[in-house]
């Protein structure tokens, strides 16, 4: 464990340490996480530290947001090397509760965001979104900061975390950040560990395809049709399944027939056995 980087394990030592940052009129800004952090991560942390005083990262992997069949056994952690990252990232504190913290013996509560949860990773991973909703629900609540930071890459994973916040009146400005990406475009993930060099090299081209489409979509081609060549290109790419190739509303993740508001494209396909999304603004 990197000793630099005080750690919380309960609620209780997480609330004092932020009574104790109010009590001097310090600004807290949260960053949750699963850990296995790369440079998306810690550009959340920079950004956040560059906003306030004093700056949280939780590290705790969701269970409730993993259905039996996919990654949670498998997914990576290693919390000494994350700590020591945070730390040179400028985070001052990190919140690692266990299971038994969040999920307490008895513990009944779901929290379900409908509409922006629906379509999309709604259709494909319909349990995901009500396990994210509850696990931030109860870290915005045990921390109470004054903003949280969230990166784009989870695009429809912000916008429901958005909902939330301003339905149930938790008093936390949610703020989004820029996708980082790797040299050749490849959205940062966690789970780009997961790939071959083969499939590292397919990955790539997702975010040329993606670019295509919004030219085209631009340009005026019908958004399905948009939407369709996207897909195919994806598959001639070596992707081997497509979940969905989509251009939405910003806002609401509904269809659109054009670009009159603001729109967003976003796309899930699989290598092998990892499943990588992006988006971008059209």
């Amino acid at each position: 464990m990197n000793s630099s980087l005080p750690v919380v394990r309960d609620t209780p030592g997480l609330r004092s340490q932020v009574a104790a940052w109010r009590k001097h009129g310090l600004r807290v800004g949260l960053v949750p996480t699963m850990g296995a952090l790369h440079e998306g991560h810690l550009s959340l942390v920079r950004t956040a530290k560059e906003k306030c005083h004093r700056v949280i990262a939780s590290l705790f992997v969701n269970p409730r947001q993993f259905a039996p069949h996919e990654d949670f056994d498998r997914y990576p952690r290693d919390e000494a090397s994350d700590s020591g990252l945070l730390a040179g990232a400028g985070c001052d504190l990190l919140y690692a509760p266990d299971r038994a913290i969040m999920y307490p013996a008895g513990f009944a509560t779901n929290v379900i965001v409908s509409d922006v949860s629906t379509p999309l990773e709604g259709e494909f991973r319909p349990h995901f979104f009500g396990g994210v909703a509850t696990v931030v629900a109860k870290l915005l609540l045990q921390a109470l900061p004054d903003a949280a930071y969230f990166g784009e890459k989870d695009y429809q994973q912000l916008q429901v975390i958005k909902r939330m916040a301003r339905d149930l009146d938790i008093p936390v400005e949610i703020v989004g950040c820029a996708t980082v990406r790797e040299h050749d475009g490849l959205a940062m993930s966690s789970r780009n560990a997961y790939l071959s060099a083969d499939e590292r090299r397919i990955a790539a081209r997702l975010n040329h395809i993606l670019h295509d489409a919004i030219k085209a979509a631009r340009s005026g081609d019908a958004i399905m049709e948009v939407e369709a060549e996207a897909a195919r290109h994806a598959a001639a790419a070596g992707f081997t399944s497509i979940d969905y190739v989509a251009i939405r509303d910003a806002e609401t993740l509904q269809p659109v027939n054009d670009l009159a508001h603001p729109a967003r494209i976003l796309a899930a396909a699989w290598l092998g056995k990892t499943r990588l999304i992006d988006n971008m603004a059209v």
